[in-house]
């Protein structure tokens, strides 16, 4: 007879297996319905359907296609639209039943038209209502008035991961729908404002700008060191031969568009434009810290302190520090890192002399990654880990059953 803290172990094994599998798709989500292919359009070209599915906690209240249609005709402008959609879309989870059972019959929930920092004040909050006879009422935080948006059904629910409802109506929000002026797509002039012109000025005598203005039609998030840090790391950056100051550089972009939000909630492993071609990785970890998004390259940790533009597909962020790679820059880890583990086959290095930190240039091709690139390896490929795991932990159960 198997004992019951044995059974409960397994069970929670298998659990926490399929909560890491779980993944979900709004675009395959509605496409299931083809009452409400405008909207799924509308979410694909916005860009929000890859938002949806970076999160793990969201509901979508989506409309038909007879409610988007006069949305439609009103011309807005692609930013409009994905401001007035991204209303539609509430930060945490809120099936059927939860609607049914709201605290007191009414909460307030934060859309991503809040959290994405578009929305001025508190204009991206949606009151949710159940009022008389069953019905729940959805109301924009900035137009008291509408009373039509009602809930209709649920369309698709997973647990406290993702919950697809459809409402009768378009959330109407006057400050989602005032116009919005066209972003400026200029890389280069974007580059030259904001704290980032010794930044700019070090692309263009290196040649490095080529490889990010190629990046933009396909998107790119750009990660900008500060005129103050740049001055600081010039000794170092002088030291650099030329091909490792064009690696340097390409480290500071991504050959992606990331807003702030998506850099939120997909913490991990990221590649750069350095990576490409290159022998080595030259990846760095994003990770949130309270509200601060942070950069750890191994060497140095690095925080978003500014935005110069979001606007798809181009995104430029202002970091308080130059990002050095480990493929370039040998140096201990910085006091909030934990240290490494002491490799016992490994003979012992000299200890730096009191006051070094950083040496340029980086390490030559004998130092040895192959703990790092072990953990990256792994982190980088978790889904390849899951199915034998599931055996393992089927083994386990069937073990303790028997």
């Amino acid at each position: 007879m198997p004992t019951a803290p044995a059974t409960s172990l397994a069970f929670l094994l298998i659990l926490s297996i399929s909560t890491t599998i779980t993944a979900h798709n709004i675009t395959k989500i509605l496409a299931s319905e083809s009452s409400f292919s405008t909207f799924n359009h509308y979410l694909t070209i916005t860009h929000l359907a890859n938002e949806i599915n970076r999160r793990q906690t969201i509901t979508v209240c989506a409309v038909d296609n007879a409610a988007m249609s006069s949305l439609v005709a009103k011309g807005y402008s692609l930013q409009t639209m994905k401001n007035i959609l991204s209303l539609h879309i509430f930060a945490d989870y809120f099936g059927s039943k939860k609607l049914h059972q709201v605290t007191k019959g009414s909460t307030t929930t934060a859309t991503l038209y809040q959290a994405t920092g578009e929305a001025p004040g508190t204009t991206g909050y949606v009151h949710i209502t159940d009022v008389k006879g069953g019905k729940v009422r959805f109301t924009p935080e900035d137009n008291p008035s509408q009373t039509d948006a009602v809930y209709v059904k649920s369309i698709k629910e997973m647990a406290y991961n993702i919950s697809v409802i459809q409402i009768s109506s378009v959330l109407q929000s006057p400050e989602a729908e005032a116009p919005t002026a066209a972003p400026d797509l200029n890389l280069t002039s974007l580059l030259q404002r904001e704290g980032c012109q010794s930044f700019y000025d070090l692309l263009t005598t290196s040649g490095a700008i080529g490889t990010f203005l190629s990046s933009v039609e396909s998107g790119v998030t750009v990660f900008c060191p500060g005129d103050d840090a740049i001055s600081a790391f010039a000794p170092k950056y002088k030291n650099l031969t030329a091909s490792e100051k064009t690696s340097l550089l390409l480290y500071h972009g991504i050959p992606l568009y990331n807003s702030l939000g998506m850099l939120r909630s997909s913490n991990g492993l990221m590649n750069t434009l350095a990576t490409e071609g290159a022998k080595k990785k030259y990846d760095f970890t994003v990770q949130n810290d309270g509200n601060d998004v942070k950069l750890k390259t191994k060497v140095v940790t690095a925080t978003i302190d500014g935005t110069v533009v979001d606007a798809e597909p181009i995104a430029i962020y202002t970091v308080d520090k130059v990002l050095l790679p480990r493929e370039l820059f040998k140096g201990t880890v910085e006091a909030d890192e934990p240290a490494p583990a002491p490799k016992g086959a490994k003979k012992k290095k000299k200890a730096a002399k009191k006051g070094d930190s950083t040496e340029a240039p980086g390490p030559g091709s004998d130092d040895d990654y192959s703990d790092d690139d072990a953990a990256d390896q792994t982190a980088s490929s978790g889904g390849r880990l899951v199915a034998p795991v599931v055996v393992m932990v089927f083994s386990l159960l069937w073990l303790v059953l028997v």
